[in-house]
């Protein structure tokens, strides 16, 4: 359970340090380069990545877990562009609304693919973390304009964080080779991202250096901890999945609330309540039994 926490603590701290960005002075996309540096360093020498006395290039050609490090390591920098373009068409609350809403690719990916018994009691769990979800992400919005974009990019989110977080439980299930999948993971999406930089030419900044560093160590531990809390809880990928989600949303609602005076109405404050008692719902075999 505590794995769980540490990873809503932190990515709700990633949250923040995205939204205090932009007057420190950061560009978002050089952060998020200079955090793969960061991320990638944590991993090497922290978990001790190993590539049973192969070169990287080798262990990167023979590895089973290709499929995985491939795909994640590619994902991880195009879902920020995806999200970039979310927000440009459709909006913040559609595109954090099409983020979390992913969860229900995950539960069905914890069912079908992870072979996840659901009982009556996580089920119900599952009913009023949606409901729930639908209570926090609400907030009046406006008619969108290129909606056919907005759709597609929509869309694209809601794809792209379901599939990032179900390679993360296949990545969790491979016990002590774990490290070594993530570490090529960071690797690629670093390069990726640092070449779509150079493309664009991007001036460089100290500021966002800075938060690159701050960001790498918040965004590595949160991708570790719930690592860790899939390791924990590997029979229930839906306790994982709903709980940080959840967390996270109720967490960042209370944290805008009460750091950036953002208004949370009284259907945002029944999502709350709604959260807290999905958890209840979901947890309570583990908790109680």
């Amino acid at each position: 359970m505590h794995y769980l926490i540490l990873a809503i603590f932190c990515s709700v701290s990633v949250a923040v340090l995205l939204k205090v960005a932009r007057k420190k002075g950061i560009v978002i996309e050089q952060a998020i380069a200079f955090n793969y540096i960061v991320a990638i360093s944590w991993c090497y020498f922290l978990l001790k990545p190993d590539f049973k006395g192969l070169s990287f290039t080798d262990y990167f050609l023979q590895s089973d877990a290709q499929p995985i490090f491939l795909t994640l390591g590619i994902l991880l920098p195009t879902v920020f562009v995806f999200m970039s373009k979310s927000v440009e068409y459709a909006g913040i609350v559609r595109s954090d609304a099409a983020q979390r809403l992913s969860l229900g690719l995950q539960i069905l990916a914890a069912v079908f693919l992870f072979n996840e018994t659901l009982s009556h009691l996580r089920i119900v769990g599952v009913v009023f973390a949606f409901l729930a979800l639908g209570c926090l992400l609400f907030k009046p919005a406006g008619n969108m304009e290129n909606a056919t974009k907005a759709m597609i990019f929509l869309s694209l989110v809601w794809l792209g964080y379901g599939l990032s977080g179900i390679l993360f439980k296949m990545i969790a299930k491979m016990g002590g080779a774990f490290p070594t999948t993530l570490f090529i993971s960071f690797v690629l999406a670093g390069c990726l991202i640092f070449m779509f930089l150079l493309f664009k030419r991007t001036k460089w900044t100290v500021p966002s250096l800075v938060g690159g560093i701050i960001l790498g160590c918040l965004n590595f531990f949160n991708i570790l901890f719930y690592i860790k809390a899939h390791q924990h809880f590997h029979e229930n990928p839906t306790l994982v999945f709903a709980g940080m989600d959840i967390g996270v949303i109720c967490l960042g609602t209370i944290v805008g609330a009460l750091f950036f005076k953002e208004k949370i109405s009284k259907i945002n404050a029944l999502g709350v309540l709604l959260g807290i008692t999905a958890i209840l719902f979901l947890f309570y075999e583990n908790l109680f039994a």
